[in-house]
């Protein structure tokens, strides 16, 4: 083994990790795509022919009798007119129905979506949040398909209340009450109901949320392969991919169920907990289909054997902003994706360094490609010990160059001479070969950690710098006619400046290195660049310019303390003294020695046997 090869090994392990980890997070899309072709076909077989325009009109008579039945004392809520109330803060607007009595459309005021509108939640057809309750005997109904009354808006010092009613002639009363407070995205949800024995069977509220989250992003398919199905179930968070269809049936306490995109999420919250329940969703493969997940829960509150009761709800319609959702002190901020799976640890280095550094920059600097640019010096100013040891080895070993050109020269084409001479050498002179890749290594969870933070800070959403519109997503100078396997249908010319960066480091360490013989390992560290060419070019633009300039600021070091500040002269000195100095193995060296003798001895009997 000697330095070449190792250093062989550092690039070749940090191109598995990243082609691993990126497969990682995209193979969950490729199977769901696999699976809901599979059942769309199954589905197609199985549908029902169109029904005539005679049949469609005997149906819709008859569901509208069933409803007047089904309606009981709540008959004279059945029919109505819808009429809306639109309530805004600084943050939301929110426009109310009295039909059900409930959000119909929500508005984030600070965001804007790819139609250049403000982003939507819970605003479609399917969006729905409503309960079955007794009308008559035998008979139940959905409170969605009621008529409410009220709508009134009071304003108490910037709270506003927008309140809803719902009565039976016999004296039972459902109330919708909702909470608007100045400076946040929770809505308090309060449903107030007399007469809990005669509405709700068994004292059961059987709450039905029906969501649909639809397209925030310019990318559709990266915007689903970030997206999860989010809850807390007896205080403990967990998720699962909005990628392929999917159901979760709790049995425990669930405090609350949030469906997350990739920079904002829509969360149900009992208060109270949920006593048990079960969520499905699934999402559309059809390219012309902008939905990112759609979903049902069917969850149950358990009330007290009382008359009345009040029911305390929230939803939360805003940005899976860490900060923000860490205030509600329910592990919603686990929502926010800064590391998970087998590279979860590396959320602590988000939360505890990467977070609150970025928020001090920006705090005084308004462009978020200076903040970037800055949270790459202080974080390279921070392994800076790591990389002068890295460049100091390297250094070393361009001193050894010439006695390592000798060894090669004097063993030829035997390498396990080569190798057994070059530890020799290496430990006569005090080098660990090791000493340029391991570094390296530790400075990967830096950038695991940093794709985490980049894929899910929604302050970087919308922020401009240089060529790239938006830092949270790929920035393109070019759209290509046509989609290149692994690449994708544009051009991204910080992917390309990452690329052509990490190409000059790579040049820069083999120039400085001895020359390699074998051909294939002479040109592999060429090979990661390319690696990269096709796994950041669909990357946020904010990661591949904190990649371009990590990779600028590597090669002036290395050229500035190449040049500058280490001695070769002293290196070569100190390097003749330990030479001369009585030398201790290891237990691992001599064991390692060991095993290159026995194979040197293997390969010499084996010469003698062909021979």
């Amino acid at each position: 083994m000697n330095f070449d090869r190792n250093t062989i090994i550092g690039f070749v392990v940090l191109a598995v990790l990243f082609v691993g980890y990126f497969f990682y997070t995209t193979k969950e899309q490729q199977a769901y795509q696999r699976e809901k072709a599979k059942q769309d076909s199954i589905a197609l077989a199985h549908q029902p022919k169109p029904d005539s325009v005679a049949a469609r009109r005997d149906s819709l008579a008859a569901d509208s009798v069933a409803r007047v039945s089904t309606a009981g004392g709540f008959g004279n809520a059945l029919t109505g007119t819808e009429q809306v109330t639109q309530v805004a803060t600084n943050l939301l607007k929110i426009t109310f129905s009295n039909k059900g009595g409930q959000p119909k459309k929500v508005e984030l005021l600070g965001f804007k979506g790819p139609d250049s509108t403000n982003v939507k939640l819970a605003s479609t057809d399917f969006d729905k949040i409503t309960y079955t309750i007794n009308t008559a005997a035998n008979k139940t109904a959905d409170v969605s398909s009621f008529y409410f009354s009220g709508g009134q808006v009071t304003n108490n010092n910037g709270v506003q209340t927008v309140t809803y009613q719902l009565q039976s002639p016999e004296g039972a009363t459902i109330v919708h009450q909702f909470v608007l407070k100045p400076d946040q995205y929770m809505v308090d949800f309060n449903v107030i109901i007399n007469g809990v024995p005669q509405l709700l069977t068994g004292n059961t509220l059987n709450l039905t949320w029906q969501y649909k989250a639809v397209q925030a992003q310019k990318d559709l398919a990266y915007e689903k392969q970030q997206s999860h199905i989010a809850y807390r179930e007896d205080g403990d968070y967990e998720d699962a991919s909005a990628m392929r269809g999917g159901n979760e049936t709790f049995e425990k306490p669930v405090n609350w169920i949030g469906i997350k995109q990739q920079f904002f999420n829509t969360t149900l919250l009992a208060k109270n907990n949920f006593t048990s329940g079960n969520i499905v969703w699934n999402t559309p493969t059809d390219a012309n289909d902008k939905t990112v997940v759609q979903s049902i829960a069917q969850l149950k509150v358990q009330l007290p054997a009382a008359n009345s009761a009040t029911v305390p709800l929230a939803f939360y319609y805003g940005p899976t902003d860490y900060k923000i959702l860490k205030q509600y002190n329910n592990e919603m901020s686990s929502m926010v994706n800064l590391g998970s799976g087998m590279f979860a640890f590396v959320k602590y280095i988000n939360r505890w360094i990467i977070i609150p550094v970025f928020d001090l920059f920006r705090k005084f600097i308004s462009n978020y490609g200076i903040v970037i640019l800055l949270l790459t010096l202080f974080i390279r100013l921070i392994i800076s010990p790591l990389s002068y040891t890295s460049y100091l080895s390297s250094a070393k070993m361009k001193v050894l160059r010439p006695e390592i050109d000798k060894l090669k020269e004097k063993y030829g084409s035997d390498q396990q001479q080569i190798s057994v001479e070059q530890m020799k050498l290496f430990r006569e002179a005090g080098v660990n070969p090791l000493g340029g890749c391991i570094p390296a290594l530790i400075q990967l969870p830096i950038f695991f950690a940093l794709y985490s933070f980049f894929n899910s800070n929604v302050a970087l959403r919308g922020a401009p710098f240089l060529w790239a519109n938006d830092l949270s997503q790929y920035d393109s100078i070019a759209h290509l006619p046509f989609a290149i396997p692994f690449y994708g249908d544009h051009v991204s010319l910080f992917t390309i400046t990452a690329v052509i960066t990490s190409f000059a480091i790579s040049m820069y360490s083999m120039n400085s290195t001895p020359d390699q013989g074998n051909p294939v390992l002479k040109y592999m560290p060429y090979f990661f660049p390319v690696v990269l060419l096709f796994v950041f070019n669909k990357l946020p633009s904010g990661l591949t310019w904190y990649y371009t300039v990590s990779n600028i600021i590597t090669l002036a070091l290395q050229f500035v303390i190449q040049n500058y500040i280490i001695d070769h002269d002293q290196i070569l000195a100190k390097m003749e003294a330990n030479r001369r100095k009585p030398k201790s193995k290891s237990k691992w060296q001599e064991r390692f020695e060991q095993m290159q003798e026995q194979q040197k001895k293997m390969q010499d009997v084996q010469k003698r046997g062909k021979s």
